[in-house]
């Protein structure tokens, strides 16, 4: 800290924001490493590395690739269930229901 006073004196006040950090960086540092040798004398181990890392999160949720997915295949699936009538409309919107319904139900569970 003395040298850091110094450094100013000599140096001029606009070199006092970067002495000013040095310091602190030098004193951090010092920090840590008390720590660091006290916890490792003491046998501390941090909880976190006595655990596995967790696995990876996947970005988003699937949920709009699903959706864009199943209004793609309604239009035609639609056009092809309509030869069979009422029945066949039916049965093909009632599975892009259930696909939505089971993906939003494995959400709701966390299994993405």
């Amino acid at each position: 800290m003395r040298a850091t006073i110094e450094a100013r004196r000599d140096l001029g006040p606009e070199y006092e924001s970067a002495l000013i950090e040095s310091f602190v960086e030098r004193l951090d540092a010092t920090i840590a490493a008390r720590v660091r040798a006290e916890m490792q004398g003491a046998g501390y181990r941090p909880q976190h590395l006595n655990q596995p890392p967790p696995p990876p999160r996947k970005n988003g949720n699937g949920a709009l690739p699903l959706a864009l997915g199943s209004m793609a295949l309604a239009i035609p699936l639609t056009a092809i269930a309509t030869e069979s009538g009422t029945v066949g409309v039916l049965l093909a919107w009632g599975g892009i229901v259930a696909v939505n319904f089971a993906h939003a139900i494995g959400r709701l569970f966390g299994r993405d």
